[in-house]
């Protein structure tokens, strides 16, 4: 059978741009109700995606002065969804730092359960001093114990499912999706991650880092193509190029200065106090990815635009428009299904996890439009074949870990 892309929405509030819920048209409160998450997903399911992907963080967020969060517990959301669609994937994203093992393997695996086999764990080990002090500690772990706690955790939670008798999924047990790109969160990746969320602006080091994880996977005895590697896409889309960058620069003007600022410091790890727009970041400042605190993957992603574009802060901010440090490509539909094409038959990506611009308005651009384009190219599927997450993302079920050490996930 031909290879063919895998594609998820990452439904992320009002869209990745951090002004989206300020958006012409936009219901700036959508997504504190269900009925957001349901009618995307039902979109998604017409248009025949993968999945729905849901980011959450264990944390009280004071960014919500300058934009809407995500508001509602990715298991309560996704339970919800299940039962309002048929086939379509089940992503949810919960820390591996702040959640018990026996609680999460039960949990998670009722919902698999009760979906269908349609069920995917985000595996995140939650960066940040907020989520910590939101659970009385000074400060966050390590970021190695971070990521030994997450390797263990998630081969506890792992055998537990395979140890079930009953209530046991059609599709075996959920998969288990991973996000990082340091090198602790490669290791993780390669060890026991099935689908793997990355970022990424350059497609040959994309290439390379799918590579690593194929090459991984191989050295922990699994199969290289039981991996599938779904970089963050945002898109803009327009009837004509013009119309989409059109669309882009609203989305620049609607940002939050003082949250697109407080964001930038959170990544980079030191303030921004002080510093005007048309100054560059201070390249005495920037550390080695492998030495930050927080998210590495996201530091790395920005160190390495600051490098090789030398942007003032007013451009830095333009160009991650609040989103993170994900790619944005904006065009028509043909010219954003020419980079998707072209990122897939070079190898840098099995897919993408797609980050429209604005929700719903982006998304129903994305399926309405791109979606029957990349058909056309015969890259995506017209429909299902079956009605399991494995079953779309063409993964078989992996043998279960032995029982993990009860200590260190214990000791949290």
């Amino acid at each position: 059978m031909t290879r063919q892309l895998h594609l998820n929405v990452n439904i992320l509030n009002a869209g990745v741009f951090g002004g989206s819920w300020r958006f012409p048209g936009t219901d700036a409160l959508a997504s504190y109700g269900i009925d957001h998450y349901t009618s995307i997903a039902k979109k998604a399911e017409q248009a025949k995606l993968d999945a729905v992907f849901l980011a959450d963080g264990p944390l009280l967020d004071p960014s919500i002065r300058h934009r809407t969060g995500n508001n509602l517990e990715p298991t309560t959301v996704l339970a919800r969804v299940a039962a309002q669609t048929e086939a379509i994937g089940l992503i949810g994203t919960l820390s591996s730092s702040y959640n018990d093992p026996d609680e999460i393997a039960r949990r998670l695996g009722d919902l698999d359960h009760i979906s269908g086999g349609r069920f995917g764990w985000n595996v995140v080990t939650t960066a940040g001093p907020i989520a910590a002090r939101n659970f009385g500690r000074e400060g966050e772990p390590d970021h190695a114990l971070r990521y030994r706690r997450a390797a263990t955790l998630v081969e506890r939670v792992v055998a537990d499912w395979a140890a079930r008798t009953e209530q046991v999924s059609p599709q075996g047990r959920p998969v288990v999706v991973q996000a990082g790109g340091s090198s602790d969160g490669r290791k993780l990746a390669s060890r026991v991650g099935e689908v793997i969320f990355s970022a990424d602006q350059d497609i040959d080091h994309a290439r390379a880092f799918r590579a690593e994880l194929r090459d991984g996977a191989r050295q922990f005895g699994r199969n290289p193509d039981d991996i599938v590697v779904l970089p963050g896409l945002s898109t803009v889309l327009g009837s004509t190029e013009a119309e989409a960058r059109e669309r882009r620069e609203l989305l620049d003007s609607l940002l939050p200065d003082a949250y697109a600022r407080a964001r930038l410091a959170g990544q980079l790890g030191f303030p921004l106090d002080g510093l005007s727009d048309d100054e560059p970041i201070p390249a005495e400042l920037l550390r080695d990815p492998d030495l930050a605190d927080g998210s590495q993957t996201f530091y790395r992603v920005v160190r390495e635009i600051i490098e090789k574009e030398n942007p003032t802060l007013g451009q830095l901010l333009k160009k991650l428009s609040g989103g993170g440090g994900h790619r944005i490509v904006v065009g028509t539909p043909e010219q954003v299904a020419d980079d998707i094409e072209r990122w897939f038959r070079y190898g840098a990506a099995d897919g993408f996890n797609v980050m429209p611009d604005v929700l719903p308005s982006g998304f129903d651009d994305f399926a309405d439009h791109l979606v029957p384009e990349l058909q056309r190219r015969g890259l995506f599927r017209t429909d299902y074949e079956g009605t399991t997450l494995r079953g779309h993302l063409g993964l078989g079920l992996p043998s279960a870990p032995a029982p993990a050490d009860r200590h260190l996930v214990s000791a949290g």
